[in-house]
């Protein structure tokens, strides 16, 4: 019986993967992106309520069911030069900070299309507020970023979804971010 569920899983995990097309997407002139067929770019009421910021995204798509959600941000920080290795521990601190308690499943600095990226995956955990009704639960969320470092500018590329359907996304978000083109 088991091994019956552990090939209906698998076979149900591959069915998932390969339903979800990819299309490049033009997002600036400069930046092109693989995104699944059925994102739809997010409004800006969509974007501030799930994302406060005080900068308007590059871009920000999210899926129909609006729960798996890919942004591209400017980052506030400036470097003055590409040092990779001394920003990606920068990056790290900053994300441990974020976080009440965060899983690292890989990090490092690869290359994209040309381009080196830092980039992170993970899963974090936010706890709920208990005086809040609506936010008693803690928010537990399936992460891959990645930044573009070059002299005075990064770029953040993010993908995010519930933690409870992690699986049925990470390969695809391991695609859409190896599918980044910058000119």
């Amino acid at each position: 019986m088991r091994t019956v569920l552990l090939v209906y899983s698998l076979f149900a995990l591959c069915a998932f993967e390969s339903s979800v097309k990819l299309v490049r997407t033009k997002v600036t002139p400069q930046i092109s992106v693989l995104l699944p067929k059925d994102f739809r770019p997010m409004d800006d009421l969509d974007f501030g309520q799930r994302y406060p910021s005080v900068r308007k995204p590059i871009a920000a798509y999210t899926n129909p069911d609006r729960v798996v959600d890919f942004s591209i941000n400017v980052s506030a920080t400036q470097w003055p030069d590409a040092n990779l290795e001394m920003a990606q521990k920068f990056f790290k601190a900053g994300l441990t900070n974020l976080f009440d308690n965060i899983e690292f499943a890989s990090e490092g600095i690869h290359e994209v299309n040309g381009k080196r990226f830092i980039f992170f995956e993970f899963e974090s955990r936010v706890r709920g507020n208990p005086m809040e009704l609506s936010q008693r639960e803690p928010v537990l969320n399936y992460t891959y970023i990645q930044y573009l470092v070059e002299p005075g500018s990064t770029l953040v590329f993010s993908f995010n979804c519930p933690r409870r359907i992690r699986h049925d996304w990470q390969e695809t978000a391991g695609k859409m971010m190896t599918g980044i083109k910058i000119k």
